[in-house]
This record gives C-alpha cells, structure tokens and sequence, in this order.
C-alpha cells in the first residue's frame, strides 16, 4: 500500500495523559499564582475560581460539594472507598482494567466481600439486575475498553445505597446524570487535557450524610480525611487543599474550562466528542480489518475508542506475537509523526485504543485512517 501524504496536525491519540486543547501553549497560562502559596489569597482564589468553574460547566447541583483532591481519578475514588464503604453491602461492577482495580481493593484491602458482577472486555454486566440497597462502585466509561454504561436509567432514585462514580474518561464528553449519582470522580488529564495527578471528588448530599454519620473501622491516611469532629471538612470544597497543589497544574486546568466555556460548554465538548468517534465510525465501516471491541453501538464510547483487529491472520497469532504487531503498527506510525500512544491497554485484549475527547481535532482523525491502513497492511505483508 502506497504511504498516505497527508499527516494529523497533531499526533497525540493517548487516553492519558491526551491531548492539550487546540491553540494551547504554556506561553498563555498565567503566572499571577506561580511562586506563592495555595493558601494566600490568590492561591485560594484560583482554586475556588476552578472549582466553581467546573461547577457551571458540567452542570453539577449546587448542594454537591466539588473537591480537588491528590491522586489523580485514582486518589478521588480511593478517598470515596475508604471513607464511605461498610456501612451497607456493596455491589462491585467490573468490565475492564480500572474496575478490576476497584474490585480488588475492596476485596483485598478493605475486605468487604462486595458483591461482584464482571463483564468481559467489550461487554457490559446485567445493570438491570444490581441490588439498589447496596453501595454502588462502577466506571461510567471503560477507558481500556471503549464500553460506556448508556444512561443512568439503572439506579433508582429511591436507592438505599449510594453510587460511586468513576467518570474519568466520562466526565466533560458524556452526560452524567447526577441526581443518579453520589460520588463522581476525574481527573483532569482526560477529556479537557489537562495535567495528570490531581483529581476531583465530587459528592452528593447522600455522601455527605454517609461521611458525617459513619466511621469506618480501618485506619484512614491524612489525605483520605474528609471530616472533623464528626462533620465535613467544607475547606475541601472551597479551595483549601487537603495537601500541597501544583498551582502550574491548577492554572492549566483553568485555561482548559475556558476553552471549554469558549467553545459552547458541554454540549459543545461532547458534540466535539461524538463527531470524531464518527470519524472512527465511518472508517471502520468500510475497512475489513478493524471493528469496535465495545460489542453494540450503544455502549460505544466516544472518548476511549477501542479496536479489535479482526483479520485472519493476526487473530491467527498467539496474543503475544498479536501485541508484538500492535506495537510495530505503533514504532511506525510514530516514527512518521503520524501517531502517538494509540496501543490498547496492557490488560485488555490486543488491538488499537485512539482518544476522541474534545481536544482532539476530527480532521486529525481523518488524516489518521489511511495511516492506520498503510501500517497494517504493512506490518500484515511482513508476517
């Protein structure tokens, strides 16, 4: 196959950290805030500033508290599981790596004996069939397999339970119902591109009730702690970190609401998001070797794509002669600036994962398709 002339204008298709808004440059972040401490009075007022600016952007009620929190999506959701989870039987949802990751620290390091319900890869579990009277931990959007739940019309508005929401590739591309959900946790480096290792925590009037009514029986670290003397640490919520912030970070997330608002909001974003998954759609289409890994267009995520390789001949390999393909597919396109960090996940089965959040351009992922054909059929040639 001939090589393609045209390249993306940009080559950054990874799922985290993705890729910067379009127009960005360090040049135009501010500096007003570099230098001095989170707790001065402009310190505090940025980070109150990309709180409440997060708050107008994806809608969330105004008697839900919005935090940052260390960690990355990571440090969030484990703050919301050791601080909230035993008071009441837990329900676990997993259909791919990150809600394995959640499964297995309430099994392992909290030893709750949740009830599990699993999925395979490309699969959603039966959410019609989960127990609304327990705690509830699931990934909105599976970021290492392109499956997303469809809509919150599972979760009872009357629940007893509370719901656990990791929106992380979710969040500022997918609308989240939130009076459906308790806990809703990101991070900033996914759909607005932002810098990774702080996350958001947001909680519910529910959730505040669970943390000011209930003490679990482990030992929680400092940054874990959410309350005082029995009440909400309402600080948190306000600006006042639990621990030390990069304000660097802070102002680039900042800048990204901005673009955000600047560009029409959420429902902006998230048609940005649903035209470059078209892009992806209407190639895998017309191209025999390729097909979504999420099985059913309804669950197709449109952040987190993930592709399965559906040739003969590569299913013919062994899955590690299949990875040892991808990664090639991935050294080529890279060494022609073409593509970077489109691999699928390490745990997930063999194929391609391509970003489509809201930062990334359509036109990119148009120029990107004939590539993706060119090192495939370059790299089948070879076997």
């Amino acid at each position: 196959m001939e090589k393609p002339s045209q390249k993306p204008a940009r080559a950054h298709f990874s799922s985290g950290p993705c890729a910067k808004r379009p127009g960005w440059s360090a040049a135009g972040l501010s500096t007003e805030t570099l230098g001095r401490s989170h707790r001065s009075s402009v310190g505090k007022a940025r980070l109150k500033e990309a709180i409440d600016k997060t708050r107008a952007i994806l809608g969330v009620p105004t008697d839900y508290r919005i935090g940052i929190v260390p960690a990355s999506d990571t440090g969030a959701y484990e703050m919301a599981m050791w601080t909230m989870l035993g008071a009441r039987p837990v329900t676990a949802l997993a259909w791919e790596s990150f809600g394995e990751g959640w499964v297995t620290d309430a099994v392992k390091q909290l030893k709750i004996e949740p009830t599990v319900v699993k999925a395979a890869y490309g699969e959603l579990p039966d959410l019609a069939a989960v127990d609304m009277a327990h705690d509830i931990l699931f990934t909105w959007n599976g970021t290492t397999s392109g499956v997303r739940v469809p809509n919150g019309d599972w979760i009872a508005e009357d629940r007893e339970g509370l719901t656990l929401c990791d929106a992380t590739s979710a969040a500022f591309a997918q609308d989240l119902p939130w009076a459906k959900l308790d806990v809703v946790t990101y991070s900033w480096q996914k759909v607005l591109g932002g810098e990774a290792q702080h996350g958001i925590l947001t909680l519910s009037p529910r959730a505040v009730e669970r943390l000011e009514s209930y003490t679990p029986p482990w030992p929680l670290p400092k940054i874990f702690r959410l309350t005082k003397g029995g009440k909400l640490i309402e600080g948190i919520f306000e600006g006042a970190t639990i621990n030390t912030p990069s304000m660097l970070c802070v102002e680039d997330y900042v800048d990204a609401l901005d673009w955000a608002t600047s560009v029409g909001g959420l429902s902006a974003l998230m048609g940005r998001a649903n035209r470059n998954l078209g892009v992806l759609e209407a190639w895998v289409a017309k191209t025999g070797w390729v097909d979504f890994l999420a099985i059913g267009e309804e669950i197709r995520s449109n952040t987190s794509v993930c592709l399965s390789i559906v040739d003969g001949r590569f299913a013919a390999l062994e899955a590690a002669d299949q990875r040892a393909f991808v990664k090639r597919m991935e050294k080529a396109l890279g060494a022609e600036d073409v593509a970077l960090d489109f691999g699928g996940y390490r745990d997930a089965p063999p194929g391609l994962r391509i970003w489509c959040g809201a930062t990334v351009e359509a036109a990119d992922l148009e120029a990107l398709t004939p590539w993706l054909d060119w090192a495939f059929e370059t790299e089948i040639a070879a076997l």
